[in-house]
């Protein structure tokens, strides 16, 4: 089989990978030849249909397609990747679990080598003394935690895609959760790195143990979505699990109440592990799904969770509980055990699936306000849901202010899917226009590219870039992504004259 697949590929005029010109056809037979030699036949895939498989990610943007899919399961195979990359001139993107919603996996621009990272998913090594352990990028996020629940740890930021999440991908969105409000986002999480650099050289990030000296080059890194660089062994800090926890859920009358309620918590100086807020679209498609146990009756429910000592935590679930209860919750009832405690969250964790009962697609936001402006900014958001026709759906992280704003569709009406981006856009501008920001974990992709003009200066630009040509002059490394170009990833492919079924 191995012969088959990747004879055909050089042999078949007809495949994805190849290219039709004669000029191509030779260069990419070499790049193809010298990537069996090192990782063998089975591990470098340019089938057309394996090609379409890792050419998008879980976001709504299909702009990408990708020339060839390499497969490495050691640093110095991912090292022998980019070196060889670097030789052909061919760029290349780092691939995860393939669940970012912001476009920032999607292969742009000149057909690039995508390095598929789930196969290097191992543990190394665990050093509970030092409370940090050392793991492949593959591995996954809920998997990290599973192994260190026994040893009384946990790898504290778990975004709602935890369980297919890899932690190279967490690193390169900076990614966050509802647990962040507390614990804060991966960049809080990550001691070092081992980083192949776009050139194909290596270098350690950071520093596990003690703190690093000089520039904090590892938080340049965590969130440049891949732009520097791929990450091949990451040092993460270990979260001691609490001793006691105790998670709320309180029913609200409206929206604007429930979000009142979590800027009175906040502003009372308490900071919960986790708030999170979900309006009555969110709750009744979650309890048709997993049967959580939300109040159907309720237009909006705070799920909230307190943790630390078993004093602390009990004396504040009643001061808590009395700040909702005086903010207008209708309930307010605490988990009675941790079989509870888990379906609460399930519910939480499940509600991007639970939307499929509505309709077939959604287009997910991400943006961030200040909490003392959550109440206006979600009255708009529901005001252009209505002005394009759309179901929204808000699930969110309301503690830190972080929208997720889910806007639910069938891609298979003509003009949809224009209408959801339109008012996509349009709930950006809302969020930036009450002093927001446009990303709190999803990253900017290409999602919100066109918009960094907005909230950055020219000369702001002009210095981020000025880090990226440091690390990657010949901008090889993630090509097309976050900084203003002048080009789209679909502008890219155009302007390289690439037909579909064809690597330029």
């Amino acid at each position: 089989m191995k012969g088959s697949r990747h004879g055909s590929t050089k042999e078949n005029g007809e495949n994805a990978a190849l290219g039709q010109a004669s000029g191509h056809t030779m260069a990419v037979d070499l790049l193809i030849r010298e990537l069996e030699e090192s990782l063998g036949q089975d591990r470098v895939r340019a089938d057309r249909i394996e090609i379409g498989l890792f050419s998008g990610d879980a976001s709504t943007f299909d702009l990408g397609q990708a020339g060839l899919v390499c497969m490495p399961r050691t640093s110095s195979e991912v090292q022998t990747i980019i070196e060889a990359c670097n030789r052909h001139q061919r760029p290349f993107v780092a691939r995860g679990g393939g669940t970012g919603l912001a476009g920032g996996a999607i292969p742009c621009g000149e057909r690039p080598v995508v390095i598929a990272l789930s196969g290097m998913d191992q543990i190394l090594e665990v050093d509970v003394s030092a409370r940090l352990a050392w793991v492949e990028p593959g591995v996954i996020n809920l998997d990290l935690t599973r192994h260190l629940t026994p040893l009384g740890y946990h790898f504290a930021p778990d975004p709602s895609s935890q369980q297919a999440s890899t932690l190279g991908g967490n690193l390169a969105n900076n990614s966050g959760g509802p647990h962040c409000l507390s614990y804060g986002v991966t960049n809080a999480h990550i001691l070092a790195m081992e980083l192949v650099l776009p050139d194909g050289s290596v270098a350690m990030i950071g520093q596990d143990g003690g703190d690093a000296v000089g520039y904090d080059l590892r938080g340049i890194v965590v969130g440049s979505e891949g732009m520097l660089g791929v990450a091949t062994k990451i040092a993460v800090k270990l979260t001691p699990n609490p001793p006691a926890i105790s998670t709320l859920l309180a029913s609200f009358p409206t929206v604007r109440q429930a979000a009142s309620a979590v800027t009175s918590v906040i502003a009372n100086g308490y900071v919960p592990a986790a708030i999170e807020l979900m309006d009555r679209n969110a709750v009744k498609l979650i309890e048709d799904f997993v049967h959580a146990g939300y109040p159907r009756d309720a237009e909006a429910v705070v799920l909230l969770e307190l943790d630390g000592l078993e004093a602390g935590v009990t004396a504040t679930t009643k001061e808590v509980s009395h700040l909702m209860t005086g903010a207008g919750a209708i309930s307010v009832r605490c988990a009675a055990d941790d079989a509870e405690r888990m379906l609460l969250w399930k519910g939480r964790k499940a509600a991007f699936g639970a939307i499929s009962q509505a309709q077939p697609d959604y287009y997910l936001h991400d943006t961030v306000v200040p909490r003392t402006r959550l109440v206006e900014v979600l009255d708009e958001v529901y005001r252009i849901a209505e002005k394009y026709e759309l179901m929204v759906i808000n699930v969110f992280h309301a503690g830190d202010g972080n929208l997720h704003p889910i806007l639910a569709y069938d891609a298979r009406e003509k003009g949809r899917l224009e209408l959801v981006h339109q008012a996509g856009r349009e709930i950006v501008e809302a969020s930036l226009a009450a002093g927001g920001v446009l990303s709190g974990e999803h990253g900017i992709g290409v999602e919100k590219q066109a918009y960094m003009s907005l909230m950055f200066s020219s000369i702001d630009l002009a210095q981020q870039d000025l880090v990226r040509t440091v690390f990657d002059p010949e901008r090889l490394s993630n090509p097309g992504k976050v900084l203003p170009t002048g080009a789209t990833c679909a502008e890219l492919q155009y302007m390289n004259h690439v037909p579909d079924g064809v690597w330029a």
